[in-house]
């Protein structure tokens, strides 16, 4: 029995090792050739973001372009108030500059902390933090497609599947206000 157990241990760190070292590897891969973005009159104006519903929605005027479901960060309720808490922000902020070479499919990155999240931060003594993207699935795991939806797992991010992350990438300009509503 004792035998079956040590056995069990073994696989089970080779295994977490494996994943590890695989998840570790990836993230330097990049995300390849981002699209080409959309013509200037078929781009999104806005992006709405409704963290109720899971659901992140493109808008050009007051027209919907897409709407695909979202996984937010690991702990999704609330406003994130600090580095680490693994929320997802709440507020109006923008598009502000893009990767292409993110450890996750693609990423756009979206301006918090804004000036009352930086003041919120300092009065209680912590980092605002920041890097809050939208962003497809880490680097090597897009196989996993639509089922990073069951649940939760960003740091505070939203993701999306690479597919969905390549035309949200190709609609979404930099200066493209974004509103998050819990």
């Amino acid at each position: 029995m004792m035998k079956k157990t040590a056995i069990a241990i073994l696989f089970v760190i080779v295994i977490v090792g494996a994943i590890t070292a695989y998840t570790y590897g990836m993230r330097y891969i990049g995300s390849g050739q981002p699209p080409v973005m959309a013509a200037p009159e078929t781009q999104a104006t806005r992006v709405f973001i409704d963290k109720s519903d899971r659901n992140l929605t493109l808008l050009r005027d007051d027209q919907v372009i897409m709407s695909v479901p979202v996984s937010l960060g690991a702990v999704p309720q609330g406003h994130k108030v600090q580095e680490g808490d693994e929320r997802t922000p709440v507020g109006t902020y923008q598009i502000d500059w893009r990767n292409q070479n993110s450890v996750a499919h693609l990423s756009l990155h979206i301006s918090y902390p804004n000036a009352a999240d930086t003041a919120n931060a300092a009065k209680l003594g912590v980092s605002a933090g920041g890097n809050i993207m939208i962003h497809g699935i880490a680097n090597g795991w897009g196989f996993l497609g639509k089922l990073h939806r069951k649940w939760d797992w960003t740091n505070g991010c939203i993701a999306v599947t690479n597919e969905e992350m390549q035309k949200i990438w190709s609609l979404v300009p930099d200066g493209t206000p974004i509103e998050i509503v819990e």
